[in-house]
């Protein structure tokens, strides 16, 4: 029983674990290489090193991961929110997005995972599992390889700021959509002994 006092008001069954992150997944359909944005990925495991993204069941690519085993998940910064909302708009199927965003791709270890230049973190992943839930499929994938952009890193470190990523939100409609990271509060285990801007 919800005490009286406590000021909370049902929301219903919503999805609302935020900020989620951003991310351009790959594939190769009829050997084209074609990418679609996905807000609903994330780590699963640390050994094996796996990952996570849930594609809709109509969605075009997800054809090509099933064909191919194989995908990559690209981290665009915030500076490719154009391309990122396009990607996610218009489907592979009907547009060549590649063109039309002029991403320039290479590829790493596999095959069937292409991976974009202008994204400051690319990850290949092999098909580990795959879980059908309602109108998704959850696709695990073990991750192969990472690269990042040499110049986002900081004293020979990898550096959040310079990678720049977005993230998205759903909390409302006029809310919804992308945003920037905010700013450093703390280092894990250590928040006590962590002075703050």
């Amino acid at each position: 029983m919800i005490p009286n006092e406590l000021k909370k008001i049902k929301m219903g069954a919503q999805q609302f674990l935020n900020p989620k992150p951003v991310v351009l997944v790959g594939t190769v359909i009829d050997d084209k290489p074609n990418f679609f944005t996905v807000s609903w990925a994330g780590i699963t495991s640390s050994n094996p090193p796996t990952m996570s993204v849930a594609i809709r069941d109509i969605r075009y690519s997800l054809k090509g991961i099933q064909n191919n085993k194989t995908f990559s998940v690209n981290i665009p910064s915030v500076k490719m929110v154009k391309e990122t909302d396009y990607c996610g708009s218009v489907s592979g199927s009907k547009y060549d997005k590649i063109k039309e965003c002029e991403f320039k791709i290479f590829y790493g270890n596999l095959a069937g995972a292409p991976l974009i230049e202008q994204c400051p973190i690319n990850i290949e992943c092999k098909v580990f599992q795959t879980i059908i839930i309602g109108d998704h499929s959850i696709i695990i994938g073990e991750i192969i390889e990472s690269y990042i952009s040499e110049d986002c890193f900081t004293n020979g470190l990898p550096d959040i700021k310079k990678i720049d990523p977005m993230c998205f939100c759903t909390l409302t409609t006029k809310s919804m959509g992308y945003y920037k990271l905010g700013k450093y509060i703390g280092s894990t285990n250590s928040i006590k002994e962590t002075k703050t801007d």
